[in-house]
């Protein structure tokens, strides 16, 4: 195998793409299109865009430089449509607020992409958190790396709900912070749900996040508890289509979840007390439903720690925790629009991938869990130049040894990492 010069390339910004073509001489290749395994492959890649894919191991023009992939299977990039790159769970993560600045948030934040790209996932949506945004400008910039960021900046939340910054001050605390309104992302009447929807565009975000139940995580005794009226929702999805933008609802009680499937956002994040009700409204509507499976199963089994959560969490996360993953198959069987994310910062970063084992564990197959994080989460995100291995699209390619159709834990596997056409993760050359 001859090794192309992967840090030079893995550290030149988006403005230093080599003109010059280069080819992946792949083993199998994941087509996302129709779910199918094929055979031999070779994929060139010139100015960051797929120039074509040829079957076998196709000659190549002189001075085109190939990257052999012996016993891996290519296959597009994938996408995590429910992250926050700007924390990962831990003991200490309730006081760190209080100790850290958000400078330190923002360099650990550098940190958590890098992890993530090298575990195959080339773009995420970040669905919470002041870092996000500036962290997306600087891997678009070129000054650090990670995979493409869709961020939503400050989740908008009502007085008290899971995304409330007060939730879990004293007093006093309370009383210096002051009382948050849309500008910090909480709203209260339809008027302040246009009114946050229009601060997240003034503050760069991509996309808007609502948090339509209680959380698992928040210091707060519902998980499960509506927190938006149907008319504010439909304020917030109105107001975000004027500026072009998508809304995803965290929801875990169905009747928060049905609220917002009827004020018409474009994603269910987590759905743990999804019922057939909500399933059928889904369907009819266009829905989709990102599950979260690995976030849940990890902070079911970390409320078994003592000290791990506060008291006022370990109940919920033990409860709401260990039932996603059976809604999650139950999803897939009555034909719900699944589209793949983690809740990565719940769990700890780089692992996002066993989110696909965890699907297949609940009845889904293991083509349609890879292709939920291709065409279908770029579906979610309204973009098509990604998700697909194809001529035209984006050079995001990943590679790893093995068949993850016939066996989903190659998925954790990941050696080779390609992004708009710059490599940034390579198999070690074998001696």
């Amino acid at each position: 195998m001859r090794l192309m010069p992967v840090l030079l390339i893995a550290l030149a910004s988006p403005a230093a793409i080599a003109a010059e073509p280069v080819a992946l001489h792949c083993e199998r290749l994941f087509d996302a299109r129709s779910g199918r395994m094929l055979g031999e492959h070779t994929i060139v890649v010139r100015d960051g865009k797929i120039e074509s894919v040829m079957p076998g191991r196709a000659k190549l023009a002189d001075g085109t430089q190939s990257i052999v992939l012996d016993g891996r299977t290519c296959l597009p990039g994938w996408t995590d449509l429910h992250v926050h790159m700007g924390q990962q769970s831990s003991p200490q993560s309730y006081s760190e607020g209080f100790r850290l600045d958000p400078t330190d948030f923002a360099y650990r934040s550098v940190g958590y992409a890098d992890k993530t790209l090298m575990a195959g996932f080339t773009s995420v949506r970040d669905l919470g958190g002041e870092i996000s945004p500036h962290l997306r400008d600087a891997i678009n910039a070129g000054t650090v790396k990670g995979p493409r960021i869709c961020a939503a900046g400050k989740s908008i939340a009502t007085t008290g709900g899971h995304a409330d910054p007060t939730n879990g001050l004293n007093s006093e605390l309370e009383h210096l912070v002051g009382t948050p309104g849309p500008t910090e992302g909480v709203v209260n009447s339809v008027d302040e749900a246009r009114q946050a929807v229009r601060q997240r565009y003034k503050d760069g975000s991509d996309v808007i996040k609502i948090t339509a139940t209680g959380g698992v995580l928040s210091y707060a005794k519902s998980a499960n508890a509506p927190q938006f009226t149907v008319e504010e929702v439909k304020a917030i999805v109105d107001t975000a289509n004027d500026y072009g933008f998508k809304v995803a609802a965290h929801a875990h009680g169905a009747e928060g979840m049905k609220r917002a499937v009827l004020g018409g956002v474009t994603s269910i994040e987590h759905g743990t007390e999804m019922t057939d009700e909500i399933m059928s409204l889904m369907k009819q509507k266009g829905t989709w439903y990102v599950p979260t499976i690995y976030a849940g199963r990890f902070v079911a089994e970390k409320a078994k720690i003592d000290g791990y959560f506060p008291a006022i969490v370990r109940p919920k996360a033990i409860r709401i925790g260990a039932q996603i993953q059976q809604t999650a198959g139950n999803a897939y069987r009555n034909g719900v629009k699944i589209a793949f994310g983690t809740d990565m910062g719940a769990g700890p970063h780089g692992d996002t991938a066993r989110e696909f084992i965890d699907m297949v564990e609940d009845g889904t197959p293991a083509a349609f869990a890879l292709q939920s994080a291709n065409l279908n989460a770029a579906s979610v995100l309204g973009v098509d130049d990604q998700g697909v291995i194809e001529a035209g699209k984006r050079a995001d390619i990943i590679a790893l040894p093995g068949d993850p159709v016939a066996d989903i834990s190659n998925v954790m596997k990941v050696d080779f990492v390609m992004k708009d056409g710059l490599v940034y993760r390579e198999p070690a050359k074998v001696e």
